[in-house]
């Protein structure tokens, strides 16, 4: 087992890989940028090492100041929780050649995967089902008007080298075909340094419902059911919820085999995430692997019992999974609710200081924040400021769970999404579980009206 491990990242999830290492015994280095020093992480961390300033070109995505650090510290291995240097292939690969254990899939593995382009292409030649779309990036703009028109309007474009709902565009029509292509393509040099997109069938109204995996270093893999994940803004998650309210026993038996034949057929190792489409009539279709720890993690956690990022670190150390697929059990609901520092109806992000900050708690609520009773949000960093988790033994129960922990949750100095958070879980639909990724847009027409 490593000794010591460097965490490599901020704010929620680098406090949870802290405390994570804490329980295992294993020491821990914080990195921090200038603009974190009385961060939570760097306080309980064994060891902390400011690597630069506020900007995380110029800190926590600079490589060669995180493997300074590790170096300096001596720490045997890195985690990168997620975003960042998360699903940087390069960063994993000069892990790999000085000997540090990145925490993750091997690079060959998150550079196949970090191509949305070619991992389709692989899947789609072992028999996995993919959406319609075009074979392979696209060359130049009447190669994308030939694929659109044979596909069909709408479609969306996706940037080869995405994730976190960024490089997307739904076209509905040929004339807005370019400017979409080119706004993708300018958003994906930005976020990704790769401008290649590809073009996809867009399925109207579809779940996204997505497959948690494990896989050890001596091949074995599981699966620990699904998490619905289709209340979005532009691609982004707001709510999720393990299991889903559309997914039952043998559709969940359906995808998870499924999503262990994607494992297998890329020989893929430690947790990551397959994601899906699913439509109207219960077809499912591949959209993307995701080689990381993700957001909403701790939905799967709370009804699987599992700690995934213990998982993540023994296998990591070559160590075997300690469960078997006839051992993950689905107990009760879980509800996960992203509190972001941004107006509630525009979504205007509102950073600066916290002046109140109070954490709810009673039966089946958990809190994964890195802020305490006061705090700043900086401009430079993502809005989340907490994820709130409910689990009941039943989605009614998580529900009311959820909805009592908003009435409690306090945060004062920044405009955050909790009243619309309420309004969604009071959501006659919502209550229900009829949503799809088109929910929100609805809702707020709704709203408007």
């Amino acid at each position: 087992m490593f000794k010591k491990i460097l965490v490599a990242n901020r704010g929620e999830i680098a406090l949870r890989v802290v405390r994570a290492c804490q329980e295992m015994g294993i020491r821990t280095v914080a990195v921090y940028s200038e603009a974190d020093a009385r961060s939570l992480h760097v306080r309980y961390a064994d060891e902390h090492v400011c690597i630069g300033p506020a900007d995380g070109a110029l800190s926590y995505r600079n490589i060669p100041g995180v493997l300074s650090a590790a170096e300096v510290t001596g720490a045997d291995a890195i985690h990168p929780g997620y975003g960042f240097l998360a699903e940087n292939a390069h960063f994993a690969e000069v892990c790999e050649s000085i000997g540090i254990t990145f925490i993750g899939p091997a690079s060959d593995h998150i550079a196949l995967l970090g191509d949305k382009s070619k991992a389709r292409e692989i899947m789609l030649k072992q028999g996995i089902p993919v959406l319609p779309g075009s074979d392979g990036e696209i060359r130049h703009l009447d190669h994308a008007i030939a694929v659109a028109e044979k596909l069909g309007y709408p479609v969306i474009v996706k940037a080869s080298a995405g994730g976190g709902g960024r490089g997307m565009r739904v076209v509905g029509l040929e004339a807005d075909l370019g400017k979409a292509i080119l706004a993708a393509q300018v958003e994906a040099r930005t976020m990704f340094d790769h401008d290649g997109v590809y073009i996809e069938k867009y399925v109207l109204d579809p779940r996204h419902v997505e497959i948690q995996v494990l896989a050890d270093e001596r091949g074995h893999a599981i699966h620990l059911g699904e998490r619905d994940c289709s209340i979005q803004r532009r691609h982004q998650k707001l709510v999720e919820e393990s299991p889903s309210p559309a997914v039952d026993h043998s559709l969940r038996l359906e995808m998870g085999k499924v999503a262990l034949k994607v494992v297998k057929t890329v020989n893929y190792r430690n947790a990551g995430t397959v994601e899906f489409l699913v439509d109207h009539n219960r077809n499912f279709y591949f959209m993307e692997v995701n080689p990381r720890i993700q957001v909403e993690h701790p939905v799967t956690e709370m009804v699987t019992g599992v700690d995934l990022i213990k998982e993540q670190i023994r296998v990591a150390a070559g160590l075997p999974l300690r469960f078997r697929q006839k051992d993950v059990r689905l107990n009760g609901h879980s509800i996960q609710c992203r509190i972001n520092a941004e107006c509630s109806e525009t979504f205007a992000p509102s950073p600066g200081m916290v002046t109140r900050f109070h954490v709810p708690g009673g039966p089946g609520i958990r809190v994964d924040t890195a802020l305490e009773a006061t705090g700043h949000v900086h401009h430079q960093y993502d809005s989340l400021i907490a994820k709130l988790i409910a689990h009941g033994q039943d989605r009614d129960e998580a529900i009311a769970r959820a909805l009592r922990a908003l009435d409690e949750l306090a945060i004062e100095g920044v405009k955050t999404t909790i009243p619309l958070h309420r309004l969604i879980l009071r959501d006659p639909d919502f209550q229900k579980g009829r949503v799809s990724t088109g929910f929100l847009d609805r809702f707020l027409a709704s709203r408007m009206e």
